[in-house]
């Protein structure tokens, strides 16, 4: 039985933020575009953990611009409004986007099927097909068999980077000694008086945290509890519950800490219902389907993002996005959560294209968390809406490398940053002119 097969200008794999926006732009550009994903949702860690604010998006307190600025403004025009812009409760982050997870959810796919992208869920690229320097197809699956699909472009946009991987890009797990972040397991609490619940100055509830701890009645990493209010009146979004010691790349593994996870959650609303003010009536809802994952491959770029970069502000030529997120680690190993601030306040730094290109394969990009970085740097620059940016500039450059006939590599740097400004993405240095916004 022969394979079916299906070409394409673009192959998107991964439907999270950086696959989506890397979807939209190439389809807005008049590409034909089709996007695998392998679960029956777009969002990445948007669905795996609904309600997960965007954070990260204000450096200097004014939005990157883009896409995650049209979704927030789409979203905040509706009746009543379904997004808004609120001070992060976690130390060195400025404002982030709360927004209604299942609206957003549909203006996603709305976009998506406006740009004329073919959206294929719950459906698997398992492998590259190589022609010389270039993926020559890539075989699939899906419920109904093998497929197979013939681009000119490939954009992984997978988190893992399992065909980059396979096509031969070099890569780490985590950081110098193997070691990934913590994966993480939300849910909501529903009923709750915030009045009572927020009263306490502590933005952690450490207090009753460490009672909790000592009594047996918390995991001893829930120290502090990361509570903030949900969009909707009477929710409080919970992202305590971390998972240490987790390859994200081992199915086997990630189903044991979902499980896993999902015992922490029950005990610490348990917990919350008895012994925190404000949640005695509450209940818990929307516990994440599974865990999310932070951190597993970091692919071998053009360029490596580094912590010195950050710290001192960098601001490459072909830099696509800004960014002063701190320094958000999250229980690597035996460490502790940090938020440390990764720049002087009031500055930040742009993450370069050369990033998100492989040195050899002519048409393949990567965006989102498998960018090329140090695990410094990897701790900041891994916001989803950075990562939606990177998704936009990648979208982009492939445009122009299909209308020049070029590869990835050699895309003109100053037509793509002056695209993308164009398109609304704040602070981009566009070259022979001022910075394009303050």
């Amino acid at each position: 039985m022969q394979t079916k097969e299906e070409a394409t200008d673009v192959l998107v794999i991964g439907g999270g933020t950086a696959g989506f926006g890397a979807a939209v732009a190439a389809g807005r550009q008049g590409l034909r575009v089709t996007l695998i994903e392998a679960t029956t949702k777009i969002g990445g860690v948007m669905a795996f953990c609904p309600g997960m604010p965007w954070g990260g998006g204000y450096p200097q307190d004014q939005i990157i611009g883009g896409l995650i600025e049209e979704l927030t403004e789409l979203l905040a025009a509706m009746d009543p409004p379904a997004a808004e812009k609120r001070a992060c409760t976690l130390e060195n982050f400025g404002p982030e986007i709360i927004y209604d997870h299942d609206l957003a959810t549909l203006t996603m796919f709305e976009m998506l099927q406006e740009a004329g992208v073919r959206v294929r869920l719950g459906a698997m690229a398992l492998e590259p097909v190589m022609a010389g320097d270039r993926i020559a197809r890539v075989r699939c699956c899906d419920r109904n068999g093998a497929f197979e699909v013939v681009p000119k472009i490939v954009i992984d946009c997978s988190g893992d980077g399992d065909i980059s991987a396979k096509a031969g890009v070099p890569y780490v797990l985590g950081d110098a000694s193997g070691n990934m972040m913590a994966v993480t397991i939300s849910f909501h609490m529903l009923g709750v008086d915030w009045e009572a619940a927020f009263a306490d100055p502590d933005p952690y509830f450490e207090a009753y945290a460490a009672r909790g701890v000592a009594e047996g009645r918390l995991h001893p990493d829930l120290a502090k509890l990361y509570l903030m209010r949900g969009f909707h009146p009477g929710t409080v979004f919970c992202n305590s519950v971390h998972v240490r010691g987790v390859d994200g790349t081992d199915p086997v593994a990630v189903a044991a800490a979902t499980q896993e996870g999902r015992r922490r959650c029950h005990q610490l609303a348990q917990f919350l219902r008895s012994d925190v003010p404000g949640f005695a009536a509450a209940h818990m809802a929307m516990l994440s389907p599974t865990v999310g994952v932070r951190e597993t491959r970091k692919l071998q770029g053009v360029y490596r993002v580094t912590g010195q970069d950050l710290a001192r502000a960098t601001k490459f030529p072909d830099g696509i996005v800004a960014c002063d997120n701190p320094i958000d680690d999250v229980m690597r190993s035996d460490g502790d959560m940090t938020h440390e601030a990764a720049i002087a306040k009031g500055s930040y730094y742009t993450i370069p294209f050369r990033s998100l290109l492989p040195a050899r394969i002519k048409n393949l990009m990567f965006a989102g968390r498998i960018l090329c970085a140090d695990p410094v740097a990897f701790a900041s620059v891994r916001g989803m809406p950075q990562c939606m940016a990177m998704g936009q500039a990648t979208g982009t450059a492939a445009g122009l490398a299909l209308r020049e006939g070029v590869a990835v590599q050699d895309v003109r740097i100053e037509a793509l940053v002056a695209s993308l400004a164009a398109q609304g993405i704040n602070r981009l240095t566009v070259p022979n002119t001022q910075p394009n916004a303050a």
